[in-house]
């Protein structure tokens, strides 16, 4: 698989992650640190909040009880593998939107079924390592001109 992502691919998502500073990660190993350390519940909600998830979404999504995440106060850290999808999926869309060129545009193509993903919403699929490969390819192919 490849990946097609810009030079600053590294800290550009940071935007969506709030009140997490990009300085203090410059590198793939300051973010593996950061993922490892885990993300407070609030800067989880806001990601949904800016990308447009409802909190049912981001629980399927992240493997999560609604009810569990809704437990989290808003500064506890939640679990390593809810911060991993967390920063999974601001990448995602911080990709989609230098593909489509503004957000508003890739969260509709997120929630508008495809044929190339079988009638699926593209955002249904990111439950899964799988699903999010195969919508950053489909982003690789529209960033080309090549149309399934």
């Amino acid at each position: 698989m490849a990946a097609y992502v810009t030079t600053d691919s590294v800290t550009s998502f940071f935007g969506l992650l709030t009140g997490v500073s990009p300085a203090k990660y410059a590198s793939d190993f300051d973010v593996i640190r950061l993922t490892r350390q885990g993300l407070p519940k609030k800067v989880l909600t806001s990601l949904a909040h800016k990308i447009s998830l409802t909190f049912q979404e981001l629980a399927g999504i992240m493997h999560i009880s609604e009810r569990t995440l809704q437990r989290y106060e808003d500064d506890a850290i939640v679990k390593t593998e809810y911060a991993e999808k967390a920063i999974e999926l601001a990448r995602l869309y911080t990709r989609g939107q230098e593909v489509f060129g503004s957000m508003d545009k890739f969260k509709q193509w997120m929630k508008m079924p495809a044929h190339v993903f079988k009638g699926e919403t593209p955002v249904s699929l990111l439950d899964t390592s799988i699903g999010f490969d195969m919508v950053l390819r489909e982003l690789g192919r529209i960033e080309h001109g090549i149309f399934a």
